[in-house]
């Protein structure tokens, strides 16, 4: 069985293997556990991406493809988007949601991992990902990939979980984020892996928002502009490729 220092080391197939078996649930819990914010949060990511609607546009870790349907939103016929993840078991998933919303026409979702995309460089207006690029093996490896795909003068968005900075909230976020989210997604999902304590111990390992910053500057990214949201819970980074 996979512990939780085993899942933050973050080897490919042990956060495979985690995601598979949560994925069922996975929309589910994404609802409870944020309190429904999650869509709003996935909504304004494609507001400041500022995707025309004729844009291509790659969503990689897209797991059941709720980012990837909110771009299809912004976007006219000629306008493309590919969702990316290397658990086939959340591709399958999001394959279903698209055929149920008769949205397969629209958008297409791939079996691929974020650190070997298989697409020619400068391919893409925006590559983006929600809540995924923190369980990439290789964190400056990822971003630097999806920055090879996307055409110069295109972005790079990157919605993830942070960390709030007001003394208050924060203490009461993380009395939520470290003991009831776990708990919850514990009972909710069965999952063997403790994917839900894995969750918070992820977030905190995570770069903060200046920090990610940086490591996107490393990535040959620039007029950085980072939005924070729900009083620091999520922030939003945006890149542009020169």
């Amino acid at each position: 069985m996979l512990t939780q220092t085993d899942l933050l080391r973050k080897k490919s197939e042990h956060i495979r293997q985690m995601f598979s078996s949560v994925a069922g649930v996975y929309d589910l819990l994404n609802a409870i556990l944020s309190f429904n914010f999650d869509k709003r949060w996935r909504r304004f990511a494609v507001k400041v991406s500022n995707a025309t609607p004729d844009a291509k546009i790659l969503d990689v870790c897209t797991g059941t493809g709720d980012l990837a349907i909110e771009y299809s939103k912004v976007l006219n016929s000629s306008g493309k988007v590919i969702g990316s993840d290397f658990c086939h078991e959340m591709v399958r998933l999001a394959n279903d949601k698209l055929r149920k919303r008769n949205l397969s026409g629209r958008i297409k979702v791939i079996d691929a991992d974020t650190l070997r995309l298989p697409f020619q460089d400068n391919c893409f207006q925006i590559s983006a990902v929600a809540f995924g690029i923190r369980n990439v093996s290789d964190l400056k490896a990822g971003i630097t990939e999806m920055t090879r795909i996307t055409a110069p003068g295109g972005r790079v968005v990157i919605l993830e979980f942070s960390q709030p900075t007001n003394p208050l909230f924060k203490a009461i976020y993380y009395f939520y984020f470290k003991r009831i989210l776990p708990f919850i997604g514990k009972i909710i999902s069965r999952s063997k892996y403790d994917a839900y304590t894995y969750l918070p111990a992820s977030v905190l390992n995570f770069p903060d928002r200046h920090g990610l910053k940086t490591i996107l500057e490393s990535c040959g990214l620039v007029n950085i502009e980072i939005y924070s949201r729900t009083l620091g819970i999520v922030t939003v980074h945006v890149g542009q490729k020169p």
